[in-house]
């Protein structure tokens, strides 16, 4: 009688655990969403950032381009990897709420998401700098800030770094669901 108790006992607390790690593993592909569409937002916002402005006459224009700034082609080709990762993952994530107990897949998924975590972390910042010189300027460089004239550029490409670093925020929440429901074993 004792045996069946424990036996009971031992059932329950590994169901409570199965239901814990299915609700992690909801939360897993939910986050996995919401980085896919900020990166791929991210991605798409950057490569389509131009504005061209007139000069002194109709015929001489200044243009700017994301990719006339090998920074920002880092940070679409960057954004672009890690949707394409984030994408590829999302069967794996729903394995992981049909089968909650895998643990080499979990294992798989840490690896894989702090190196496109560092990544995206990469491209995010590089980023993030030349938009900062473009609204700020830098006066013992001579670099003028180019934001009072090209305002719509300055507005997008500082609108893609938002969704970019939404990604980030989601990986790091993403490694540490992973590491929570691998520690619930």
């Amino acid at each position: 009688m004792k045996a069946d108790a424990i036996e009971l006992g031992e059932w329950k607390s590994s169901a409570k655990r199965g239901g814990l790690n299915r609700g992690v593993s909801i939360l897993d592909f939910i986050l996995r969403i919401v980085a896919f569409l900020g990166t791929v937002g991210s991605a798409i916002g950057m490569a389509t950032t131009n504005e061209t402005l007139p000069f002194v006459t109709q015929f001489v224009r200044f243009r700017a381009e994301y990719n006339d700034l090998p920074m920002f082609t880092f940070f679409v080709i960057a954004n672009s990897i890690v949707s394409a990762y984030l994408l590829l993952s999302l069967p794996l994530s729903i394995f992981h709420i049909l089968r909650s107990s895998a643990e080499r897949s979990r294992i798989l998924f840490i690896f894989l998401d702090t190196a496109m975590l560092g990544l995206l972390t990469a491209g995010a910042s590089a980023a993030a700098s030349i938009v900062y010189l473009a609204h700020k300027g830098n006066a013992k460089a001579n670099w003028f800030a180019i934001c009072r004239q090209f305002n719509s550029f300055c507005e997008r490409t500082s609108g893609s770094l938002i969704g970019s670093f939404l990604g980030v925020v989601a990986f790091i929440l993403l490694i540490l669901l992973s590491a929570v429901a691998l520690s619930r074993r």
